[in-house]
């Protein structure tokens, strides 16, 4: 049996969050279970809970966007979750954001077959660097999963975020404890508001943290 065919159907919360764009979804998460596995981007043990664990609580996130938003992925690796935030809603612009070129390249494959090359950019570099700033930077939504620790989380995208732009940083359990030890670090940097709010409350069983940090209007902080 191959990792593709371990992928599990879209279970019934996949429909109320996708709606008329589950397909799109599905044949993203066809492309995780092979592509994806074959390259080295997803575990072959994460193919069966594709849905739950990665699609899904990424797609939620998109609750927190308003329309036609344009959205700067940070780390996006595999496309998450930047590229199921945009198999959920027709509206977004999004720059998936990624260092290595290996996952660039399935990246850019993943854009052409699904047919997003007018709503989604793959740019190849770090946060930090001074070419993704020129290019993805002035951004009013930030996203990332997984990626660091809130304080450097922080100095690598308040770069990329305008003035009074939103990171939206997808945490576990722990993100009252990482708020609350990185809080005062995080006003030094520029935040002029830091949240907790969870996503996907009467869709999914298990809804989705994210820690939104508001940057200053002033555009004042270091990083």
């Amino acid at each position: 049996m191959t990792a593709g065919d371990a992928l599990a159907s879209p279970p019934a919360e996949a429909s109320a969050v996708f709606g008329s764009r589950l397909d799109l979804a599905h044949r993203y998460a066809e492309r995780l279970a092979t592509d994806g596995v074959i390259r080295g981007l997803i575990g072959p043990r994460e193919v069966p809970r594709l849905w739950e664990r990665h699609l899904l609580n990424c797609a939620v996130v998109t609750d927190l966007v308003p329309p036609g938003a344009r959205v700067v992925d940070v780390g996006t690796g595999a496309g998450l979750p930047g590229l199921a935030m945009v198999c959920r809603r027709d509206d977004l612009r999004v720059d998936l954001v990624e260092s290595l070129a290996r996952r660039v390249t399935f990246l850019s494959e993943v854009v052409d077959a699904l047919g997003l090359a007018e709503q989604v950019r793959v740019v190849h570099g770090r946060a930090e660097d001074a070419a993704v700033r020129s290019t993805a930077g002035d951004a009013e939504w930030v996203t990332a999963r997984a990626v660091a620790p809130l304080d450097r989380l922080m100095r690598w995208c308040v770069p990329l975020l305008r003035p009074g732009g939103t990171l939206l940083a997808m945490k576990g359990t722990q993100a009252e404890a990482e708020v609350a030890t990185h809080r005062a670090t995080l006003r030094r940097m520029g935040a002029a508001k830091v949240s907790i709010v969870r996503c996907g409350v009467d869709t999914l069983d298990t809804p989705v943290t994210v820690v939104t940090v508001e940057r200053d209007r002033a555009g004042r902080g270091r990083h």
